[in-house]
């Protein structure tokens, strides 16, 4: 059962609320003893000899994380410099945990080892030339990317609530659609610390910013100034650009493909996915959603086809990392992938305060 379900159960109740509740408590009193030992140095930073930024969230699920890493990825590497990213690499199978696994344009691994978002990662930005470095111990991967490619900015990957590789700047997304989590901890909110976290950021970028209206954005923008008044916030959206149809490899247009069609997720938010979509002409006749990270069986994918009849079937990059061997022999044509890039709004002045939070002091 994923998190969101049993959310939805246990919330549904007064007794569920109060057992939550109680399990928030324990939950905050383990995060807030792992930062003391950091702050009372029975636990030791770790300095790397390079520039270390931050991309994290505040709050479980889909911030779009990925997408930022992504965008200063790319912008990184086309100003010329040498860049890599990161990551634990959540739930990845057939490698130990501090095992390090190295992506590149030249050894492109397996999700399996890897993880899907780093594997994604690897995959989408192979012509940009950035390593992705796969290791529970982030420090030991960071020392590796110093030495074996001379990286100038290490972009650590979902790394905010990771204390012992120091770091330069914390970037915090906020997804404007849930912003703090339902104001509670895990398990009874979404929150993985409270909100007087948001005082480490250097850089706050909201997300899905275009879903809400002004009023509420006005009042995220409140909430973070309680907690960290003097730090810059910009605001962002998720830019579809185009279909990608992975039995053929062609590229269709936003606009071309319209109607009755079907989607496969299993993301941290999938009715974000599935409302773009709609926004972009698609009847949604059937949705499938899965836990996020799931790993697809060639069974799954049968029942997928079988079901969905002549429709089209929509999905996202993360998805398509993990379809099976043999999923060709499943899908043969009308299979597709939105391509979704991060935008930053508001101009210029927003695109330099993010393009120089990645690059200052280089």
């Amino acid at each position: 059962m994923d998190l969101k379900k049993l959310h939805k159960k246990f919330h549904s109740n007064a007794l569920g609320i109060a057992f939550l509740w109680i399990l928030s408590l324990f939950y905050r009193l383990a995060i807030s003893l792992r930062k003391l030992t950091y702050d009372l140095g029975f636990a030791k930073f770790v300095h790397v000899n390079t520039r270390v930024v931050c991309i994290g969230n505040i709050t479980t699920g889909g911030t779009g994380k990925t997408t930022a890493v992504m965008l200063a990825a790319k912008q990184l590497s086309k100003a010329g410099v040498r860049t890599a990213i990161i990551s634990r690499g959540y739930r990845r199978q057939g490698a130990k945990k501090n095992e390090l696994v190295i992506l590149s344009h030249t050894n492109p691994g397996s999700w399996a080892t890897a993880g899907d978002e780093p594997y994604m990662l690897s995959r989408s930005l192979k012509e940009y030339n950035v390593p992705v470095l796969v290791s529970a111990n982030r420090a030991e991967a960071a020392q590796t990317a110093i030495t074996k490619f001379r990286t100038e900015v290490i972009l650590l990957d979902d790394g905010f609530q990771h204390f012992n590789l120091d770091r330069d700047l914390n970037i915090i997304l906020i997804d404007a659609k849930n912003p703090f989590g339902g104001d509670a901890l895990l398990p009874l909110g979404m929150l993985r610390e409270p909100k007087k976290a948001l005082a480490r950021a250097g850089l706050i970028v909201i997300t899905h910013a275009n879903m809400v209206d002004v009023v509420q954005l006005g009042d995220i923008k409140k909430e973070i100034a309680k907690y960290n008044p003097k730090v810059p916030v910009i605001e962002s959206e998720h830019k579809p650009e185009y279909f990608f149809n992975i039995c053929t490899n062609e590229i269709k247009q936003l606009g071309t493909l319209d109607g009755p069609s079907t989607s496969l997720s299993a993301i941290g938010d999938p009715e974000s996915f599935e409302e773009t979509l709609t926004d972009l002409g698609l009847d949604l006749k059937q949705k499938w959603r899965y836990p996020d990270h799931h790993p697809y069986t060639l069974d799954e994918l049968r029942t997928v086809q079988n079901l969905r009849g002549d429709l089209p079937l929509l999905t996202t990059y993360k998805d398509f990392t993990k379809f099976p061997e043999g999923w060709r022999d499943v899908f043969a044509d009308n299979v597709y992938v939105l391509s979704i890039n991060l935008h930053i709004l508001g101009g210029e002045q927003a695109e330099h305060i993010w393009f120089n939070a990645l690059t200052q002091k280089i």
